[in-house]
């Protein structure tokens, strides 16, 4: 059997269209350490409740806030995935990336379009050039019904590395929503906990200034009864006036706490109230795991590691531009000059073939278009190794900070009960005379900064520990993308 050259063009372009220009992605390198500086020993013990993810563990589907035990956070938590308008948003550049997908997909097909027409013409009898065989002037009538075809084959793969990139953005943004919510999630914990830092802070005042009003009064029935001088009754009143001061700003720092948390959660602060609960917790134990770990747990690592395989395939798309264009072009319908004849079996008509375009000359145009693809894959590299050195920084932050606050709590410990008993003691050599009352303001200042000093701590650790989880990607995993 003998094939026409037409029919062997597009064979040779079919058996073409495997061929795909560019360079094969392989994933960068990135600096690596074999373990953590700043975690001990001890930080490798797994905790009940808190394990590596698991791509089939349901339980590890972002719930990490569990690991606190506190009931009023585990009923907030779930409310920023409902309610978050930022978190929306994200979800909306999400859906937009992945429509773009199934747009570039598209082109892997051919377009089939018809265009119906029907239509009459008369010459003019006193045209140039008369026709002598058409003196009257008839007029023709044409009625067409054609159905196009038209078909780019993606030969040197332009279309396919189109699709490519455009799935590798939308694993992006789906790594962006991800990241997005974890720091709205870990921003949440954090106002949660300074909100409970400021309930302790502000009971610990109120108490105080009960305290201090009692010394008052006792120290002006003193003064009254002419055992005391004046200054002590000054001394005590500017003592109880400063310590209400502190009280009111610990109550103006948790209201700003409680509006953040109405906003996190997508509600006005009018609607919302966060109940009182002083904060007496301690941070639990968070194996950090291995360096090595922490690019399948990062979603802004994974995101980063996206957007390096989409530059990938740009640069291909740009060299696939020094390529000629092969197109498949075809029409099938019927025509005549009336619907008595439009389906005649005479009336048919087709036509297909191939068609070639080559650029031969562009004054450097797309030999600009590749330098630009390399020099922003090699951008995209850049910043995929800063984001994970960020992410090693994060880590490490958070385990010195939570090694060292652990040391602090209980030197501080130790100061506050030092600080209680020698307030108590210059208390009673005052009112056995023996000390002046400068004395027991100095000693119950010294008390009253260090117990805020406790608190202020156990807040750090809490932060620090939120701030933990959140560096080591929220029990999120890389297996969690969506394949698209």
């Amino acid at each position: 059997m003998t094939l026409r050259p037409s029919a062997l063009a597009c064979a040779a372009v079919f058996l073409l269209s495997g061929c795909m220009v560019g360079p094969k992605y392989v994933k960068p390198s990135v600096p690596m350490a074999p373990d953590y500086k700043g975690a001990g020993p001890d930080a490798y013990k797994e905790n009940s409740n808190w394990q590596m993810a698991q791509p089939a563990d349901a339980a590890q589907r972002g719930e990490w806030w569990a690991i606190f035990g506190d009931a009023e956070l585990n009923v907030l938590e779930p409310q920023v995935a409902e309610n978050n308008q930022s978190l929306k948003a994200a979800d909306a550049r999400f859906r937009e990336a992945r429509a773009l997908i199934r747009f570039n997909h598209a082109s892997l097909y051919p377009t089939v379009g018809v265009a119906p027409s029907g239509g009459g013409e008369r010459e003019s009898s006193n045209q140039p050039y008369f026709n002598a065989n058409n003196a009257q002037g008839n007029g023709v009538g044409v009625v067409q019904l054609p159905v196009d075809l038209n078909y780019e084959i993606d030969v040197w793969g332009r279309v396919r590395r189109t699709v490519s990139a455009a799935r590798e953005e939308a694993q992006a943004s789906a790594g962006d929503r991800q990241t997005v919510m974890l720091s709205l999630e870990a921003e949440l914990a954090v106002d949660y906990f300074e909100a409970r830092s400021a309930d302790a802070q502000e009971k610990l005042l109120n108490d105080t200034v009960k305290d201090f009003e009692e010394a008052y009064r006792i120290t002006k029935n003193r003064f009254e009864g002419g055992v005391a001088p004046k200054s002590d009754v000054d001394q005590a009143q500017t003592q109880l006036e400063a310590a209400r001061v502190l009280s009111r700003d610990i109550t103006l720092q948790r209201a700003q706490f409680e509006h953040a948390i109405a906003i996190l959660l997508g509600k006005p602060p009018a609607s919302f109230a966060l109940p009182n609960a002083p904060l007496d917790a301690r941070p639990p134990a968070i194996p950090p795991g291995l360096p090595s770990e922490l690019l399948e747990r990062r979603p802004d690592i994974a995101a980063a590691e996206r957007r390096v395989a989409e530059a990938n395939d740009r640069i291909g798309i740009a060299r696939a531009a020094f390529y000629p264009t092969i197109s498949l072009s075809g029409s099938v319908g019927v025509e005549g000059t009336s619907f008595a004849n439009l389906f005649d079996p005479a009336s048919l008509l087709w036509s297909l073939g191939p068609t070639l375009s080559q650029t031969l000359f562009d004054a450097g145009r797309r030999a600009s278009v590749s330098e630009q693809a390399n020099a922003s894959y090699d951008e995209t590299v850049a910043n995929y190794r800063q984001t994970t050195l960020t992410a090693f920084q994060q880590v490490e932050d958070n385990l010195v900070a939570l090694r060292v606050l652990n040391q602090e709590a209980g030197h501080q410990h130790q100061a506050t009960m030092a600080a209680q008993s020698a307030a108590q003691i210059f208390n009673n050599r005052y009112v056995g005379g023996l000390d002046t009352y400068l004395q027991v303001v100095t000693a119950q200042t010294t008390e009253l900064n260090n117990e805020r000093n406790d608190i202020d701590i156990m807040r750090r650790q809490m932060d620090a520990s939120v701030l933990l989880i959140k560096a080591l990607g929220g029990g999120w995993n890389v297996t969690q993308l969506p394949k698209l």
